[in-house]
């Protein structure tokens, strides 16, 4: 079981990359993050990272706004293999990757999505869920591939929907199964104790 070498991309507030800090705080997980990136100036990402001494700065993907490619996919390559990172979280990152990164960190690239994929995959996976219908919603944690959430499937939570639930009260709970969940994943990763068969990531 070796350490994991955590790098984080985020675009928001960073509540799933705290999980994961609160997780190896608490020695429930076996890691370290060695750097945090985010796209937006001055995301709330940045503060939780500094609260807890980590190393964390802006990445300009300028001029692209919905994808990670060109001069700043080769900087987040550049910067993360300069800190030592062997896995790549995405953390509510609100960009595709392309297959540089992927080809750099091979199988070691993870998102978690707010939907039980391979249903709702793309953007408000528990607004798509609410307005289908469904009577479950979730979350998934998964390797990134180069599709749509579409990746090899490591852990998935489910959430009950309620009959008075909004897009706002059924992401709620979605996001503390969010919380549970990707410490879940990465723990698995770190045992070493799974394989990737094509679509399926087998455990033990």
């Amino acid at each position: 079981m070796a350490k994991l070498k955590l790098g984080i991309l985020g675009s928001g507030s960073g509540s799933n990359m705290q999980s994961i800090v609160d997780a190896i705080e608490a020695g429930t997980l076996d890691a370290e993050v060695k750097i945090v990136l985010t796209d937006v100036p001055g995301a709330k990402i940045l503060d939780r990272a500094a609260k807890h001494s980590l190393e964390a700065t802006y990445l300009d993907c300028a001029p692209w706004k919905t994808k990670l490619e060109g001069p700043a996919e080769d900087r987040c390559i550049e910067i993360m293999k300069a800190a030592g990172v062997d896995t790549v979280v995405l953390a509510g990152f609100m960009r595709i990757v392309k297959p540089k990164l992927l080809a750099a960190f091979p199988n070691r690239v993870i998102n978690i999505h707010p939907a039980i994929l391979p249903s709702f995959p793309g953007v408000h996976g528990w607004t798509q869920a609410l307005d289908y219908g469904c009577k479950v919603a979730g979350v998934t944690v998964h390797f990134v591939d180069a599709g749509t959430d579409s990746g090899p499937i490591i852990v998935q939570k489910t959430v009950p929907v309620m009959e008075d639930d909004t897009p706002e009260t059924l992401h709620a709970r979605i996001q503390v199964q969010e919380h549970i969940a990707y410490p879940e994943a990465l723990n698995i990763i770190a045992s070493g104790k799974y394989r990737i068969e094509g679509r399926r990531v087998r455990i033990g």
